[in-house]
């Protein structure tokens, strides 16, 4: 299979996007663990209802906002798209709500920064501990890697996991065009799609109550079912 050319920097700018969607409670303690290990950050307040675009303004940040809530995936496709604009050479998406570790940007930055691939994902399946509710990991998971696997033909041990970093090359082709949450199909599809080289690495997730559901999630589009079935529409549409 070929591969895509791959540019090695040690000085590639690094940008981090961060959706949010109601995390006033969250918002500047992600900030400001991010902040001083990146270029710049961008966060994408999804329509929210609470303080998080004032206070997420108020770290001295680029904060866009959404005036209704669109979706994670419009939220990420906003601010990458205003990433590329700032010159960013490496995109990262980190979840707004706690869940991913700012220490470990690094550890997915590094294999673009060095020239070995294109796009980075994170595993929680690949050596450090997760703490995964049993139902989450016996059922929602390998679900989500069954539908993964029928609508990208190919298979991550961690099909499910937003945390992810992106070289600008692969973020001018992948646009994101499915608002809600079946975008992390989405980009897996349009990745193995366009032949960019992939890397998976270890990374730690601590759960929260807002974890994704069969019925139901947090935002808009949220829940298996509904994940489901935009991938459906999708691929009628494509």
């Amino acid at each position: 299979m070929e591969n895509r050319n791959i540019k090695k920097s040690e000085q590639q700018k690094v940008v981090v996007v961060i959706p949010a969607y109601n995390e006033e409670k969250n918002i500047i303690r992600i900030i400001q663990k991010v902040k001083a290990l990146v270029d710049e950050i961008v966060v994408v307040d999804d329509g929210s209802i609470d303080q998080t675009y004032f206070l997420a303004q108020s770290q001295g940040i680029k904060v866009l906002k959404h005036i209704l809530n669109r979706g994670q995936g419009a939220a990420l496709e906003t601010g990458n798209q205003y990433a590329l604009k700032i010159g960013a050479e490496i995109i990262v998406h980190f979840d707004a709500d706690g869940q991913f570790l700012a220490e470990e940007i690094k550890d997915l930055v590094e294999p673009i920064k060095n020239g070995e691939v294109d796009v980075v994902f994170g595993s929680r399946f690949l050596g450090k501990k997760s703490s995964i509710p049993w139902f989450k990991e016996k059922i929602i998971l390998p679900i989500g890697k069954l539908v993964n696997k029928f609508f990208v033909g190919k298979s991550l041990t961690d099909s499910q996991n937003g945390f992810r970093a992106l070289s600008k090359k692969a973020v001018e082709i992948i646009k994101i065009e499915n608002d809600h949450m079946a975008h992390n199909t989405e980009i897996q599809a349009k990745v193995f799609k366009n032949k960019f080289k992939v890397k998976e690495v270890p990374v730690t997730i601590i759960f929260n109550k807002f974890g994704q559901g069969i019925l139901s999630g947090k935002g808009r589009g949220a829940g298996g079912l509904n994940i489901i079935k935009d991938l459906f529409l999708a691929k009628l549409m494509d």
